[in-house]
């Protein structure tokens, strides 16, 4: 409605005159106050006095939102809007209701569905290092390169080149959804080998043998537009610093011919840490422990 129009306009005008200044410091001020009215409308937006210009308070009375305003959280059912003492007798206003509304109706996209995918990201970079660790693969992880002072961080960075066994782009299986289960089956057979031996180092028509030096774990499908806009342009800036490495794709990804590798620099790799893993003293490490 026009009214709701002119009511986030005007939040965003009280954002800018809260952060004095002009030009790119208005607009800077007034976007940070956007994203933490999109993040909490409750806190951001709660309160009409503050949040609305008096010119525009009328607008508090008009719809069907009006009366008591309470928004209960569905977990808790407890009232989400609360005062500086943690009472809930404060009235949420109309604006924080609708933006709260727009925001819940929305299954894709939003605050809570970027806390989400964060969340599940984080959960499978914390899988990435503890199979490594099970490897006995030497790393630093993103913390540990940020302390050192490292502008761009993967999530891994290899203490040392390692070689993987990759499913090459022009093989016959090109979906690796449909492949995974194969390579696991016979990278499993294999490990239960004791030498190295069974384990063919020699390309062929099937796999191949690249050397990484960084991992970048990605807990999603690794569709062609978000390989090509997102990951790839991201990853090729470690290729520069780093090295070659490999991109881990959790759930899968779109067929290997149709994805960019960075000039052969960035290996793709879908559904789990390459179970082998090749290191320079000659030693091929295993899921299932170190074999000579």
């Amino acid at each position: 409605s026009s009214s709701n129009n002119n009511n986030i306009n005007n939040s965003n005008n009280n954002a800018t005159n809260r952060g004095g200044g002009g030009g790119s410091n208005s607009n800077i001020t007034t976007k940070k106050f956007v994203t933490e009215a999109l993040r909490h409308p409750e806190k951001m937006l709660g309160c009409a006095s503050t949040s609305i210009l008096p010119e525009y308070q009328f607008s508090e009375n008009n719809g069907a939102t009006g009366g008591e305003r309470i928004i209960v959280d569905s977990f808790s059912q407890k009232p989400l809007h609360n005062d500086d003492d943690g009472n809930s007798s404060r009235l949420l206003s109309r604006l924080c209701l609708e933006v709260r509304g727009a925001i819940d109706s929305d299954p894709m996209y939003g605050p809570r569905q970027d806390r989400e995918r964060h969340n599940v990201g984080i959960e499978y970079e914390l899988l990435l290092e503890q199979i490594l660790r099970s490897m006995d693969i030497p790393f630093e992880t993103e913390a540990e390169l940020r302390v050192r002072g490292t502008a761009k961080t993967p999530d891994v960075l290899l203490s040392c080149p390692v070689g993987i066994r990759t499913r090459r782009k022009e093989s016959r299986n090109p979906l690796y959804a449909k492949s995974n289960e194969e390579d696991n089956s016979m990278r499993s057979s294999l490990a239960q080998k004791e030498s190295v031996a069974s384990v063919n180092l020699e390309d062929d028509d099937e796999y191949e043998w690249k050397v990484i030096c960084w991992i970048d774990s990605k807990a999603l499908f690794g569709d062609v537009e978000t390989h090509t806009n997102s990951v790839l342009p991201q990853v090729e800036t470690y290729v520069h610093r780093f090295g070659p490495g490999l991109v881990l794709y959790w759930f899968g990804h779109a067929p290997l011919s149709r994805l960019g590798d960075g000039h052969g620099d960035v290996a793709i790799v879908g559904g789990n840490v390459p179970d082998l893993m090749l290191m320079p003293t000659g030693e091929v490490h295993s899921q299932g422990g170190k074999r000579m």
